[in-house]
C-alpha cells in the first residue's frame, strides 16, 4: 500500500483528488492540507511513501524557510 499525503489550496480539487486517489487499491490518502506549514506539519507526522502538492505550496513553504 503506498501512503499518499495531498497538498492543495483549492478545496474543490482538493477533494477530487482525495476521491480518485482513493478509489485505487494500492494507495491509500492519509492526509490533506490545504497549505505548505500544514503540509510540512502533516508529513513529518505521518511520513507518507508520497507527498503530492501543488507548485504554490512548494513554492510558498520554501519562502517561508519550512524547507
Amino acid at each position: 500500500m503506498i501512503r499518499v499525503l495531498l497538498a492543495e489550496d483549492q478545496a474543490l480539487v482538493l477533494g477530487a483528488l482525495s476521491a480518485l486517489l482513493s478509489l485505487e487499491g494500492d494507495l491509500e490518502v492519509v492526509g490533506t492540507a490545504t497549505d505548505g506549514e500544514a503540509a510540512l506539519a502533516l508529513a513529518c507526522e505521518l511520513r507518507p511513501d508520497v507527498l503530492v502538492t501543488d507548485i504554490e505550496a512548494a513554492r510558498k513553504a520554501r519562502e517561508q524557510g519550512w524547507l
